[in-house]
């Protein structure tokens, strides 16, 4: 234990603390059930990303923002969208294509949006949210509207165009948006560092004029709080922030994936020493909480994200007379020259 964590174990806001640690909970157990939708019981339609290990970036970032402000996610956005408030019921329908999905059961895992709750979407293309973040975030200023975006995305999503052209439209016009880095360290199946030239994530921020933080990902409390600073000046009108959350994914990039191209302990070895949840325990029993309310979170966690596949499970597929329904038509063109 380290002296700056055992010292924040005496000032720690245990309220929040045990809502951060509640929400990592859910997020996880949420993860293994769909994790065994899709691989015991083959329910998933479509590839899942679970981010089992990342649940401090998500249960810290949404801790700071509003209920209205608006986020855009990546394909591994289960706890964006669960810690952005949205019904686990409703997700996990979606995971599984039936009716009563926040989507119809028509997006899936990669496309989760609940505009019910200011998540705009996920994105199956990497890096494709940051330029929709930036449009959200501009709309917003010209609204004069006090709103925030939170446009979270992968260390891979550095490499790729939107990168560049999101945050530099959102440094041009100063917009009210938080651009998140949720570096679990792979691309896919290739370590990132391995194919990104430079010093990387912060450091292409902040040759564009952002400001840029840099924090420990697994350390919910840290999040939170680096994140409340964050979307505070945001909402002041300081302009776009970066913030570069460095924490790790514990399973393969899908929930199929073995992950043979690491080293076989890495992921044993990175739950000893920062698993997010433990690390929360750790600080809430310096702080004097009981060891059984801590479990008992665990237990209510798990027991209701059980529940929520049963009920998933159980839900019909959706009828097929509404396959076209949210669907943009604009018609033929040959009709139109008509």
């Amino acid at each position: 234990m380290s002296k700056s964590r055992a010292t924040r174990g005496s000032n720690l806001d245990s309220d929040r603390a045990l809502s951060l640690l509640t929400m990592m909970e859910r997020i996880r157990a949420f993860e293994e059930q769909a994790c065994l939708a899709a691989e015991r019981d083959k329910l998933v339609l479509g590839a899942i990303h679970p981010s089992i290990g990342q649940e401090a970036v998500a249960a810290g970032i949404m801790q700071a923002v509003n209920p209205d402000d608006f986020l855009l996610s990546t394909h591994r956005g289960h706890g964006h969208t669960l810690a952005k408030g949205a019904e686990p019921l409703a997700m996990m329908r979606e995971l599984l294509g039936r009716a009563g999905g926040c989507c119809g059961g028509k997006g899936g895992s990669m496309h989760i949006a609940d505009f019910n709750v200011g998540m705009l979407g996920a994105n199956g293309v990497v890096s494709a949210n940051i330029t929709i973040a930036a449009g959200a975030a501009h709309s917003m200023k010209l609204q004069r509207d006090s709103r925030v975006v939170v446009c979270i995305f992968g260390d891979g999503a550095i490499n790729r165009g939107p990168f560049l052209e999101g945050l530099n439209w959102a440094k041009v016009f100063d917009l009210p948006i938080l651009f998140v880095c949720e570096d679990n360290q792979y691309s896919a199946t290739t370590r990132t560092s391995a194919m990104t030239a430079g010093d990387g994530a912060a450091a292409r921020a902040r040759a564009l004029g952002l400001v840029d933080h840099t924090v420990d990902g697994n350390q919910v409390e840290e999040v939170a709080d680096i994140a409340t600073q964050c979307i505070n000046r945001i909402r002041s009108g300081g302009g776009p922030e970066f913030l570069h959350a460095i924490t790790y994914r514990r399973t393969g990039h899908t929930s199929f994936d073995p992950a043979a191209y690491r080293p076989a302990d890495e992921a044993v070895q990175h739950e000893q020493r920062a698993d997010p949840i433990n690390r929360q325990r750790e600080l809430l029993t310096l702080a004097g909480k009981d060891k059984s309310e801590l479990d008992r979170i665990h237990t209510q966690a798990q027991q209701e994200m059980t529940d929520v596949l049963q009920q998933a499970a159980q839900s019909p597929f959706p009828d097929p007379a509404l396959a076209l329904k949210d669907v943009q038509d604009i018609g033929s063109p040959e009709q139109e020259l008509r």
